[in-house]
C-alpha cells in the first residue's frame, strides 16, 4: 500500500479495513463473553472468577491486544499510545501472537472439542478469522524496515510472562486452560518442556516476519 500514487486512497484503504476489523474482533469477543459468563456463572464460579476465568485464555488476551491496538491506532494514533502501537516492532510482536493462536489451536486443539451455535462462531471468529485479519493488516499496511532479527528475543517476553501467570494460577486453583499446560497430567517437568516448545513457535514465527519484512522492505526499496 505504502507504493501506490495516491496517498490519501492508500489511507482511506487502510482506514476501512481497519474499522472492519476493529468491528468484527470486538464482536468476537463481545460474543464470546457473552455466552461465556452464563456458562460458567451456571457452573458454579463467581461473577469474579468467570472475568479472570475468560480473560487467562491467550486467545482471548491476544485479541484483545490486537484490538486494543487497531481501535487505538483507528481513533486516538497520535497520543502516546498511538505512537507505541504504530511501531512497526510492536504491530509485528502483535502478529506473531495472533499467528501463533490460529496456528496452535488448528493444529493441536481444535480437535479436542466441537462447539455449537455461537459458540461455533465465536471459536472460528477467535482462532481463525481474526488472526487473518491481523495477517492481512500486517501485510498490506504495517511499516517493515526497522524489523531486526534481535527483536525476536523480547517479544518471547509477552508469551513467557502468561506461562509463568498459569502455573502459579493452576498451582492455586487447579485450573489450566490448555491440556498442554495441565500440571496435573503431565507433571511440571512435561509441562515446562511444552512451554518451552511452545516458545519456540513464537521464536520461529517471528523469524519469519522479521525475513518476510526485510525481503519486503527490500522489494520496496528497490520499487522507489
Amino acid at each position: 500500500m505504502s507504493n501506490t500514487t495516491d496517498p490519501q486512497l492508500s489511507n482511506k484503504i487502510k482506514w476501512a479495513y481497519t474499522a472492519l476489523t476493529v468491528i468484527i474482533i470486538w464482536f468476537a469477543l463481545v460474543l464470546q463473553f457473552s455466552i461465556s459468563i452464563p456458562a460458567y456463572l451456571s457452573a458454579g464460579y463467581t461473577t469474579i472468577g468467570t472475568i479472570v476465568q475468560i480473560i487467562s485464555f491467550f486467545t482471548i488476551l491476544s485479541n484483545l491486544l490486537v484490538v486494543i491496538c487497531l481501535t487505538v491506532l483507528l481513533i486516538k494514533p497520535k497520543l502516546a499510545w498511538g505512537s507505541f502501537f504504530s511501531r512497526g516492532t510492536v504491530l509485528t510482536s502483535i502478529a506473531v501472537y495472533i499467528t501463533v493462536v490460529g496456528v496452535i489451536y488448528s493444529l493441536l486443539l481444535r480437535q479436542l472439542w466441537h462447539p455449537e451455535g455461537w459458540f461455533k462462531l465465536a471459536d472460528e471468529l477467535l482462532h481463525t478469522i481474526n488472526p487473518l485479519l491481523f495477517i492481512i493488516y500486517w501485510l498490506a499496511f504495517v511499516p517493515k524496515a526497522g524489523l531486526k532479527w534481535v527483536n525476536i528475543l523480547p517479544w518471547l517476553w509477552y508469551p513467557f510472562a502468561y506461562f509463568i501467570y498459569i502455573l502459579i494460577r493452576g498451582a492455586v486453583t487447579g485450573e489450566y486452560p490448555y491440556p498442554f499446560m495441565n500440571v496435573a497430567d503431565f507433571g511440571y517437568v512435561k509441562v515446562t518442556i511444552n512451554c518451552l516448545l511452545v516458545l519456540l513457535v513464537f521464536a520461529g514465527f517471528g523469524a519469519l516476519y522479521v525475513g518476510t519484512g526485510k525481503l519486503m522492505s527490500k522489494k520496496e526499496t528497490a520499487t522507489a
